[in-house]
């Protein structure tokens, strides 16, 4: 907690006060109160009570030791892609996905003066967001853990030169002044959450309900061995929506990928295409079925 800057303690102290008496309600997220994840939180469960964790390890640990029962995590940004890390911490975490939310991303730029200002502090992905904006006005990035305590580093600093971008709300929480709203350099940007419990979702309770289910697998490392184990999803009519590629270890022998595809494990055609999948992978790993938040395609 004492990573934050100081004008973020208090209220990161209150909000963990507020969690810990009913973890039941608590909705880990990761960053600075006033951030994007702390929006999503507010927005997915309006009941619920947000608690800010300083990385994406410390939100998911909460989860897993019952300080909380959920946690609301971005996984992928319209304008700026997959959040760093994130795939590897999933399956790693032992959670499971039980929900996802898309939320429209809107940066404001926010100081203590009026400017002209020499940096902005804000999380790499806002600032990538926002990359077009921040040149054409010669202010250079500057990386911050997060948005919200980008904000709140502005307000400890006293620097009237610099700035941050980060909702609008962390300028209410840290006595900013928002110098211009809407600086993204889209206007559709929006960010994907995954919303991740310590126990998954039945698939028979979603029955009839538009439904994700999300993977992660290693194909055998033999030639066409990734065409032959996705072959099952084209020909049981089984739409993937998304399929990533990284790395783990050091021997770049063998390519994990991540998958999210529509329907759920009990379906005669998924459970067809799951296991032809399996036929040509070293393993495959089901992280979680859940309801769409909005219907792709």
């Amino acid at each position: 907690m004492h990573s934050y800057p100081k004008p973020a303690l208090e209220l990161v102290a209150r909000m963990a006060e507020a969690a810990a008496a009913e973890p039941t309600r608590a909705v880990t997220f990761q960053g600075a109160p006033g951030c994007n994840s702390h929006r999503a939180a507010l927005e997915y469960d309006p009941d619920c009570l947000p608690l800010p964790c300083f990385s994406f390890e410390d939100a998911l640990d909460a989860v897993k030791e019952g300080r909380a029962a959920r946690a609301i995590i971005p996984i992928e940004n319209s304008q700026h892609g997959r959040v760093a890390d994130i795939h590897f911490l999933l399956p790693e975490s032992g959670l499971s996905i039980v929900g996802e939310y898309f939320m429209a991303i809107h940066h404001a730029l926010m100081a203590l003066g009026n400017g002209p200002f020499s940096g902005a502090y804000s999380h790499p992905q806002a600032l990538g967001q926002s990359r077009h904006y921040l040149r054409e006005r010669g202010i250079v990035p500057m990386a911050y853990a997060d948005t919200a305590g980008a904000a709140a580093f502005v307000r400890e600093e006293g620097d009237s030169a610099a700035c941050a971008i980060a909702p609008k709300l962390a300028a209410e929480l840290y006595g900013l002044k928002v110098i211009e709203e809407n600086v993204e350099d889209a206007a559709d940007n929006t960010t994907r959450f995954v919303v991740l419990a310590r126990e998954p979702i039945d698939p028979f309770l979603l029955e009839g309900q538009p439904t994700m289910t999300t993977f992660i697998f290693e194909v055998k490392n033999i030639p066409a061995a990734l065409y032959k184990a996705l072959g099952g999803f084209a020909t049981n009519g089984v739409n993937m929506t998304k399929l990533e590629s990284y790395q783990i270890g050091a021997s770049f022998a063998a390519t994990t990928f991540y998958a999210d595809i529509e329907g759920a494990p009990g379906e005669p055609r998924v459970d067809r295409a799951m296991q032809e999948l399996a036929f040509h992978c070293k393993y495959v790993r089901p992280l979680g079925t859940y309801r769409q938040a909005r219907q792709r395609g």
